[in-house]
């Protein structure tokens, strides 16, 4: 079953061209993969999807900015959602973990995972708590920590952790190993195979660096200057030379 489907989207800043009659579907219950290199499309590909390209759009018109520009189709739960508020995209289940965490600095651990949860029921904030603590458990420990004065890698566990208790439908996750270690990468994705398999939950996932989430991810795209130009089940990526050439340096 089909959870979100995008035909021909289109993005442009003034004249610029970000994203370029790009087509790729996110099957419920699986992780699909977006890659490629630095301004290849990912972040506008997940703000569109997400909402948030309108609200920019918005904030650059009253100032006499540059001019946003989204054509094409997006079909969630085969509704078409391109003009729907961002708030109301996240009341249906569409949730996105930014790049580079974007976290409540001066709020702790437990206030920002409580702030995510502002929407769920007592029950669901609660258990979803519960779940946050057992895959990432060291912000148990530092509950009450100033999020400021957390480590990346401990930030970007919160950061999922917030936009888990948001209760997603479908889990929008921007470059989330940027910038980590080997280690934390690991933690990381470890854990979004457990958030996927735990809830059946869909993951649409974009990345730099392709070589950790591959194995992880069901389906993939590789987008190069805003267009998608492979795709393929993860073993098929991992077989292309091109992919090898481009993502792992072989």
């Amino acid at each position: 079953m089909i959870l979100l489907e995008i035909r021909d989207l289109m993005v442009f800043y003034e004249n610029a061209i970000a994203i370029n009659n790009v087509s790729l579907k996110c099957d419920k219950g699986i992780i699909t993969g977006v890659f490629g290199t630095n301004s290849a499309g990912k972040s506008t590909l997940m703000y569109t999807i997400s909402g948030i390209i309108l609200d920019m759009k918005k904030k650059e018109e009253m100032r006499g900015g540059e001019r946003i520009t989204v054509l094409g189709s997006i079909r969630y739960q085969n509704q078409e959602i391109i003009e729907m508020e961002p708030s109301l995209r996240a009341k249906k289940g569409i949730i996105l973990c930014p790049e580079r965490r974007r976290i409540f600095q001066e709020s702790s651990v437990i206030e920002n995972l409580r702030i995510g949860g502002i929407l769920a029921t007592r029950q669901q904030a609660k258990r979803t708590l519960e779940y946050v603590y057992t895959i990432f458990p060291v912000l148990k420990r530092l509950k009450n920590r100033e999020g400021g004065f957390l480590s990346g890698g401990e930030q970007q566990m919160l950061a999922i952790g917030r936009a888990l208790m948001a209760q997603p439908k479908l889990l929008l996750l921007d470059e989330p190993l940027l910038g980590l270690s080997p280690v934390i990468e690991e933690i990381l994705t470890d854990a979004i195979q457990d958030i996927n398999r735990e809830f059946g939950l869909t993951v649409l996932i974009t990345e730099q660096y392709a070589r950790p989430i591959l194995p992880i991810i069901h389906y993939g795209y590789v987008l190069e200057n805003g267009s998608a130009v492979l795709e393929g089940a993860s073993e098929e990526l991992m077989d292309n030379p091109d992919v090898k050439s481009a993502y792992f340096g072989l």
